[in-house]
């Protein structure tokens, strides 16, 4: 869990609902020197340069996730939850906070995504959304079993507040993972599922990170500067069940 800090004396300005202002330069002149590469390297990315799983140019549901950095005890770290297992889709893996956007978190193609992100992760966690900082909305992906088309938010998180599961039906776990933990070479590999599917993985926080998650870490530690040389034929294979 992360420690509550003192009330901001000088919040920065709000959206609508007392949400944090979207992406803009001054988000980004806030940010700690490490987070900064990576704010500027997410103003050109193209979305193949993330994945080559992209939206079909029809379908698909809207859906945007949380990329909260933050610092703790050990550094830099990323926000992370596991899913609860009886869950239909993705039982049981972690992820970042997110999910479909609701009508009312406004266009798809404009502020929808970073609304949607943060109130997904409110709901999901109990973080306070106004201690969070947007910087960037990198380009849409798809995950193709369950047709989301997905806006990562990377975002600050400028000032920590207590987070947990608010829903165990939803979520079995909130935790963070440092990111030297997540660049240290002796916790990657590649996960290889019955299917066929073959993608980056992290064996970190007791869990296995794989798939959309995994493979969005690991465009974010490469863009960041961060990514160390790793042995991408160390093979995970994955339960059947995954």
């Amino acid at each position: 869990m992360t420690s509550p800090h003192p009330a901001d004396p000088h919040p920065h300005p709000a959206g609508p609902a007392g949400s944090p202002a979207p992406p803009d330069a001054a988000a980004r002149d806030e940010l700690p020197e490490w987070l900064r590469p990576l704010a500027e390297a997410a103003r050109t990315i193209e979305p193949r340069q993330l994945s080559t799983f992209l939206p079909p140019p029809d379908g698909g549901r809207p859906s945007a996730v949380l990329v909260l950095f933050g610092e703790g005890e050990s550094g830099p770290e990323l926000l992370l939850l596991e899913r609860a297992s009886s869950l239909r889709q993705h039982a049981g893996q972690a992820s970042f906070p997110g999910g479909a956007l609701d009508p009312e978190d406004g266009d798809p193609e404009g502020a929808g995504p970073w609304r949607a992100a943060l109130r997904e992760a409110e709901e999901e966690t109990g973080l306070d959304p106004a201690g969070v900082r947007i910087f960037a909305t990198l380009p849409r992906l798809y995950i193709p079993v369950s047709r989301f088309v997905v806006s990562p938010v990377l975002a600050w998180w400028r000032k920590p507040t207590p987070v947990a599961p608010q829903d165990p039906a939803e979520t079995a776990r909130v935790f963070t993972v440092p990111l030297a933990r997540l660049c240290d070479p002796a916790h990657r590999g590649t996960a290889l599922h019955p299917s066929g599917y073959r993608g980056p993985c992290f064996d970190v926080a007791d869990t296995l990170v794989w798939g959309f998650t995994a493979g969005v870490i690991d465009r974010l530690l490469h863009y960041g500067g961060w990514e160390r040389p790793w042995d991408d034929g160390r093979v995970l294979p994955l339960d059947h069940s995954a």
